[in-house]
């Protein structure tokens, strides 16, 4: 099959089961709130995030407030998503760039976003699409996992995954792809132990006609060996 026909399959099936307006799912007020949630997402997960931001943002209701503070109390306050030490810098000398050199404003293009510290491609596109909805490619471990699996990208490096999908996926579904990609990513095509012969992009995913077979039972696989019809 060409690649073209799958990716229009693959296209059309996410649309028809999962919802095609953006969802975000990390907790946000403004676009700042964002921001942050996303540096905090860093190998961490959303939930997590959401269930420390409320009183994070308490603490340190503006952009103002988190790049006057001690590292120490940021460090305290968000040590449950892991890598703390890291982050906090990260939130604080991010803050502070934005203070200096943006007015307090979170921008708009990505080659302004990934000056701020802690801000990478991913984290830039999160908030082109979700705030600023800008056609962009988040290359999370979802989008990175099932677009291998699904045969229509054979890097692993999340910059040239984003480069690859961008010449291949309509720009119209570049936003939606993500969210979509990540709700499956979490119910079927899981990282463990994916859902295999439950998936409804079975008939156009390489990796899962291949695995499919290993959740047969025993007797299936054998006659499957065989060249036989189970």
């Amino acid at each position: 099959m060409k690649q073209k026909q799958q990716i229009a399959f693959l296209l059309d099936t996410l649309d028809t089961y999962y919802p095609k307006e953006v969802i975000c799912y990390l907790h946000h007020r403004t676009p700042f709130e964002l921001l942050i949630a996303t540096i905090l997402s860093a190998q961490c997960t959303d939930d997590r995030v959401n269930q420390v931001t409320p009183g994070l943002f308490k603490q340190f209701p503006n952009v103002e407030a988190f790049a006057t503070a001690e590292l120490k109390d940021v460090e305290e306050a968000i040590k449950s998503t892991g890598f703390y030490k890291n982050k906090a810098k990260n939130i604080i000398a991010c803050s502070r760039r934005l203070v200096e050199c943006f007015n307090g404003e979170v921008p708009s293009d990505i080659e302004s976003l990934v000056t701020l510290a802690g801000v990478g491609r991913k984290t830039a596109n999160v908030i082109r699409g979700n705030i600023f909805h800008i056609p962009s490619i988040v290359v999370d471990t979802h989008v990175k996992r099932i677009s291998i699996r699904w045969g229509i990208t054979p890097y692993e490096d999340p910059v040239q995954i984003e480069k690859d999908l961008m010449t291949k996926l309509p720009d119209s579904h570049w936003i939606r792809y993500n969210t979509q990609v990540i709700a499956h990513g979490r119910s079927i095509c899981t990282a463990r132990s994916p859902k295999c012969l439950n998936c409804m992009f079975l008939s156009h995913c390489p990796y899962g006609l291949v695995h499919s077979q290993k959740q047969l039972p025993i007797e299936a696989q054998e006659a499957l060996a065989q060249g036989h019809m189970y």
